[in-house]
């Protein structure tokens, strides 16, 4: 066998740019347009639009990968791709020879359901939710102007450099103390728990900063762990969180007091630039000192005017006297007024007490003659005279009635020149009126 080996033909090594083009071929021609379904990993979409990313079995098994999609194809995409999505892809394989790894080619992505790591998170949201851990009522203000930082974080991440940095440039007056823990693994939740509960019982710091770079939802876990959520929540001061870039979000941030787009914006957060705030002082006690001294300019002026009259008591005196004549004159005036009025007074009163008696006077015959003819109109005997009688019974009075005076009885007429005996002989009533 050997021996055959030995005496077939030898080929030309293959370059390495060669063999990977050829090994695409093999691969294109092999296997042509494919489907393949799976959990999206790591997405990302550059600026011009092409999008990256890896494609995983959503059963956890160690097999991965890698994407990429152009921009005509990314803009048909009918929604927003995001790490723990379950997608299907149609493409091609193909090799990148820029680095030798396979790759596929992705003309169309579709979701069909969501990764089991992406349903774990949406579950463990409500539960906690529901527990109450992310209400806004329990979130408080981070202090204005901390004495000192606490970092929770790795001490080789990236996002302790960009704190650091961040905070040495603002506030480089206010203490960092690092808690060092595990951001990413199996380890990383019991860590960062053990980190959160360090900080809680020394009580050094005023505020604590949870921190770590961007990465994929499996990246990002730990943030995710529940021990961990529940250690941001119990936390004795305040906690910022910020874990990921700015579209990453974690239980950790919805937990926390407050949430930070970035481990850098966490630390601007957390303490105020201190340049600005030394010019805010400055300008304040500028104010303050012109206040104080214009105060003590209008002071200094009330105290000379104060000075300059006390420096001359005979003219305020003077002052005093004319209107103290003037108000001893005006008394006088008053008091004769009153006199004079009081004196006319008696006078006034008895002339109309006199113009009121001969009034009366004057009315009372018109009123007594008024009387008389009212008298005189209720006399019977005038209506005698305009031609009526009245008749009354034998002893004088008045029969007003025809029910009064009975068949037989005798009655008298009387006109206004006589009267004359008579005997009631019938009685007819009349009916009665209406």
């Amino acid at each position: 066998m050997f021996e055959a080996d030995r005496n077939a033909p030898v080929r030309a090594p293959w370059g390495v740019a060669a063999l990977l083009l050829a090994t695409g071929d093999a691969l294109a021609a092999r296997f042509g347009a494919v489907a393949v379904r799976g959990e999206l990993s790591g997405f990302s979409r550059a600026a011009s639009g092409h999008c990256y990313f890896s494609l995983k079995d959503a059963d956890g098994a160690p097999a991965l990968l890698r994407c990429a999609m152009f921009r005509r194809a990314a803009t048909l995409v009918d929604f927003a791709p995001a790490d723990g999505q379950q997608v299907e892809l149609r493409g091609r394989l193909g090799v990148y020879e820029a680095r030798g790894e396979l790759q596929m080619v992705v003309e169309s992505l579709q979701r069909v359901g969501t990764g089991a790591l992406y349903e774990e998170f949406l579950r463990r949201r409500a539960r906690l939710a529901a527990e109450g851990l992310f209400d806004a009522t329990r979130k408080r203000e981070p202090m204005r102007y901390p004495r000192a930082l606490g970092v929770v974080t790795s001490l080789g991440a990236a996002a302790l450099r960009d704190v650091l940095t961040a905070l040495q440039r603002r506030a480089p007056h206010v203490k960092v103390i690092v808690y060092p823990a595990l951001v990413q693994g199996v380890e990383a939740p019991a860590a960062l728990q053990a980190a959160l509960q360090l900080a809680g019982r020394r009580a050094e710091v005023d505020t604590l900063l949870l921190v770590r770079g961007g990465g994929s939802l499996e990246d990002l876990w730990a943030f995710n762990d529940e021990r961990v959520v529940r250690a941001v929540a119990s936390s004795p001061m305040p906690v910022v969180c910020g874990v990921g870039h700015e579209t990453d979000v974690t239980l950790c941030d919805l937990a926390a007091d407050l949430r930070a787009a970035t481990p850098t914006a966490a630390a601007e957060l957390a303490a105020p630039v201190q340049a600005e705030e030394l010019a805010l002082l400055a300008a304040r006690q500028q104010a303050l000192a012109l206040g104080v001294e214009r105060s003590l300019q209008t002071r200094g002026q009330r105290l000379d005017t104060l000075a300059l009259r006390l420096g001359q008591p005979a003219r305020t005196l003077l002052g005093q006297g004319q209107r103290l004549d003037e108000l001893g004159r005006r008394l006088r005036q008053a008091l004769s007024h009153a006199h004079e009025r009081h004196q006319a007074a008696p006078r006034q009163l008895a002339q109309r007490l006199r113009r009121a008696v001969a009034t009366r006077l004057q009315q009372q015959p018109l009123r007594l003659a008024a009387t008389q003819e009212r008298m005189q109109a209720l006399d019977p005997h005038r209506v005698l005279q305009r031609g009526y009688a009245w008749v009354e019974s034998a002893d004088g009075r008045p029969v007003v009635s025809s029910q009064a005076p009975r068949q037989g009885q005798a009655v008298r007429a009387v006109w206004a020149d006589g009267r004359a005996q008579m005997e009631v002989l019938a009685l007819e009533p009349l009916p009665p009126a209406g």
